[in-house]
């Protein structure tokens, strides 16, 4: 055997001046590694296998970014609330969003942590204590959210599909915004936003919904709001008369249906001409993920049919 590894060594000695300059001019990464692989083959006539990182995902939008980037065989644990694509449902599970088992996280021996901002800051404090890798996503406009899926193929050694990711995305995005900028300001549909019924609940400006809804060619009836998301009067919607009403939660068999028998609500347009819209599915709404562009599609049709 070590007669056989000084022959491969004098044999790749022939060709280190070329192995060299190969190496040298090989500034892509992927072509690097194939460069080193072939050099430890020739040694010792085989090449080892590697370990796959492992990667758990608590929260629903960074699940979704993980899939995107192809790591299906590396994710080995999501949240009960990660339930897209399917692929995601057979998954190992470590609890719910907000209460996950951090013994389960540390059984499955992950390589990486991702996690949400909020509700998950004393999870997230507790993984770093126990010395685990976190990354921790909580994009709040259209641009973080393509920065998170950037950073998140970076950690995962996927950094070329997440940069087609993106630029998909932002092109579909662009798409929707030349049909949008033909509009004129007098004909864009004023739009009332409803996270919840009870209290009524609605996002202002500057949030990512807002962000959403205005490229869609939406104008917010609450984008006058201080708080990003803040309960609102039921007399404000009638007052604003909403052209549409988009509800983005799920819960009874047609929502819409308490909507229109609210007490002075059957004055607003957008229940006058039965536009109230609970069709839209709200994982697309509220995870800010690699389906940005889908849910900003969504809300257009919905407005400009």
């Amino acid at each position: 055997m070590e007669r056989a590894k000084r022959v491969n060594i004098n044999y790749l000695a022939e060709f280190i001046p070329s192995i060299r300059l190969l190496l040298l001019d090989a500034r892509d990464l992927h072509i690097m590694n194939k460069l080193i692989l072939i050099i430890i083959f020739i040694i010792f006539g085989t090449v080892p296998a590697f370990a796959k990182p492992r990667y758990v995902s608590l929260a629903p939008s960074t699940t979704e970014i993980l899939f995107a980037l192809g790591l299906d065989d590396q994710i080995v644990g999501v949240s009960s609330y990660c339930n897209y694509p399917p692929q995601a449902k057979p998954k190992e599970k470590i609890g719910d969003f907000s209460h996950p088992n951090i013994e389960k996280i540390v059984s499955l021996k992950p390589d990486y942590v991702f996690c949400t901002g909020l509700e998950q800051a004393p999870i997230v404090e507790s993984l770093k204590q126990l010395k685990l890798n976190v990354y921790v996503a909580d994009p709040k406009t259209l641009g973080e959210v393509f920065e998170t899926i950037i950073e998140i193929g970076k950690i995962t050694n996927t950094e070329y599909k997440a940069q087609i990711l993106a630029k998909q995305a932002e092109d579909e995005i662009e798409a929707i915004s030349k049909k949008v900028n033909v509009i004129p300001a007098e004909k864009r549909q004023k739009v009332f936003l409803e996270i919840w019924h009870d209290p009524l609940t609605t996002a202002g400006s500057g949030t990512y919904l807002d962000e959403l809804l205005t490229i869609a060619g939406g104008v917010n009836i609450a984008n006058d709001t201080t708080r990003p998301y803040s309960i609102f009067s039921p007399e404000e919607v009638i007052k604003r008369n909403p052209d549409v009403i988009i509800l983005t939660y799920m819960g009874e068999k047609n929502p819409a249906n308490s909507v229109i028998k609210r007490f002075g609500w059957q004055e607003i347009n957008a229940v006058k001409n039965n536009r109230i819209f609970s069709n839209i599915d709200p994982d697309l709404l509220l995870h800010p993920g690699p389906r940005v562009a889908q849910a900003i599609k969504e809300i257009y049709k919905r407005l400009y049919p």
